[in-house]
């Protein structure tokens, strides 16, 4: 998929915000090896160097132009392209640090066991995911690519997410694992100053992509229009404007 690190950071304080909330949940106090997996532009990363200031921290993201900007902000640390399901480093790590990345990759029944297998004892998996597939925002996408000329171009695109387990599911995956498994669901509601044209792009740096990758420039054009359109009506606007966008999210912290 074709990750911009300049349209994700469009938000960056709205989408920082639950990294925050995840790394303040991380027990351990001291870590010699951290790694953020899915790191993006860098911002995640950069929160865990100022928590974790004598480790050594690295990150890895699939996207070259997300290493890419993730190298310029913090230049002195080590970035890879890498897909997480095919990352070799056995660690051990004190910290991996996984925000608004694992829905993104297929069968965590066995991603996150190995990933825990990687820990160091006493060491920490801390994970954010999106649980946004069935809010407004996706459940338009999914009606919009399903009833334009490009369904077919798009017949695959929902597939691109993986399907999210309950948290009673999550919490069996990594307890045989780990000592201690937390798991909760927090709902932020962003306030876009843009209104419904805000939603959109908030999404076009993230949800939208395995819908707009396949089309043409006027497909895209198009199909951004027709959604533009729904969502104007799933996201009425305040008083000045402005629409809050609910967007809730699992979160996860496993300890070896």
């Amino acid at each position: 998929m074709s990750w911009s690190a300049q349209q994700y950071v469009a938000f960056e304080d709205e989408r920082t915000r639950p990294a925050r909330d995840l790394l303040a949940a991380i027990p351990s106090a001291e870590a010699r090896s951290v790694v953020d997996i899915g790191c993006g532009p860098g911002n995640s990363t950069e929160l865990l160097v100022q928590r974790f200031a004598q480790a050594t921290v690295r990150g890895l993201d699939s996207s070259a132009d997300m290493i890419a900007a993730a190298r310029k902000r913090l230049p002195k640390l080590q970035f890879d392209v890498a897909e997480i399901d095919q990352w070799a480093n056995q660690g051990p790590f004190d910290v991996i640090f996984a925000n608004a990345v694992l829905q993104w990759v297929p069968d965590h029944v066995a991603l996150l066991p190995a990933l825990a297998g990687k820990l160091s004892p006493g060491g920490s998996l801390a994970i954010q995911m999106p649980d946004n597939l069935n809010e407004p925002s996706h459940r338009l996408m999914r009606e919009v690519a399903a009833n334009g000329p490009w369904a077919g171009k798009l017949a695959g695109a929902a597939g691109q997410r993986t399907d999210m387990a309950s948290p009673g599911e999550y919490f069996s995956m990594l307890r045989p694992h780990c000592a201690r498994v937390d798991v909760w669901r927090t709902t932020y509601h962003h306030q876009l100053p843009d209104g419904a044209a805000g939603v959109v792009e908030w999404f076009k740096g993230s949800g939208l992509i395995p819908f707009l990758d396949p089309l043409s420039e006027a497909e895209r054009a198009q199909f951004l229009q027709e959604y533009l359109a729904q969502v104007e009506k799933a996201y009425p606007p305040l008083a000045d404007g402005s629409v809050l966008l609910p967007f809730p999210r699992l979160f996860i912290v496993a300890t070896r």
